[in-house]
């Protein structure tokens, strides 16, 4: 069974960082390409980020673009999502996301419980 487990979410201010943490477990982390998605009350999931099985390609949406920066270690399973200049429009429940549709699709098969980030103006 594939677990996806998020850390590192919490209440910033505007202008600072935070860096989001996603474990996994249960499946050949290193084959697959993972994401980094956000939802708020009322509006549909949307994609934030997607790095490809090596670490070699990233993808970004364009309200990150230049903010946000994703990275893996696939020796230690994981996956990050570093985020700088905080915005309050980055305020979400983000969402870890891994599998093979990921990339081109940015559709997951995978998904963890989610991470609360607040950014306060």
């Amino acid at each position: 069974q594939v677990q996806l487990v998020e850390s590192g979410g919490g209440l910033v201010q505007a202008g600072g960082s935070l860096r989001l943490s996603c474990a996994v477990s249960g499946h050949t982390f290193s084959t697959y390409p993972m994401g980094w998605f956000r939802q708020t009350p009322g509006k549909e999931r949307e994609f934030v980020s997607a790095i490809n099985w090596s670490g070699t390609y990233t993808y970004y949406a364009d309200s990150v673009k230049g903010r946000f920066t994703i990275s893996r270690d696939n020796a230690k399973n994981a996956v990050y999502l570093q985020m700088n200049s905080l915005k309050p429009e980055d305020t979400a429940v983000y969402y870890c996301a891994g599998g093979p549709r990921i990339i081109p699709d940015r559709k997951g098969d995978y998904w963890g419980q989610g991470a609360q980030v607040t950014v306060s103006s």
